[in-house]
């Protein structure tokens, strides 16, 4: 698949974000950076994303928040969702929601990658 996809990264922690980012750009692929759902929901108006990449546990909404807010929007762009928690039942969770994956924290990119490529074909 052609590396021109746009990819939004939703986390809270800084330094991660960054670093997916850069990572993301790196390999040839547009990627914005977010703090928050809040902040990305305020500024998706202009800016159309293949796929949305987005922690789980975040302060105010969480990714299962924002997944089932854009859902409710009419919103068909994948998201890949992302913890560093281990909770037993959070595969079900993301499952449900219709998450394209979940990774666990620390990932390759590689598998990211995967995530996002498989979810864009569908």
């Amino acid at each position: 698949m052609t590396r021109d996809l746009e990819i939004a990264v939703i986390d809270d922690d800084e330094s991660f974000r960054a670093a997916l980012v850069e990572s993301l750009a790196s390999l040839g692929y547009g990627a914005d950076g977010y703090a928050s759902a809040e902040d990305y929901i305020g500024s998706i108006g202009g800016k159309s994303f293949n796929c949305v990449v987005t922690d789980i546990h975040m302060p105010g909404m969480s990714g299962l928040d924002l997944m089932q807010r854009l859902a409710a929007q009419g919103s068909t762009t994948p998201v890949v969702l992302i913890t560093a928690r281990s909770d037993t039942n959070l595969a079900a969770k993301a499952a449900a929601a219709g998450a394209a994956c979940l990774l666990r924290k620390p990932f390759e990119i590689n598998d990211l990658i995967d995530c996002i490529e498989g979810a864009v074909k569908g």
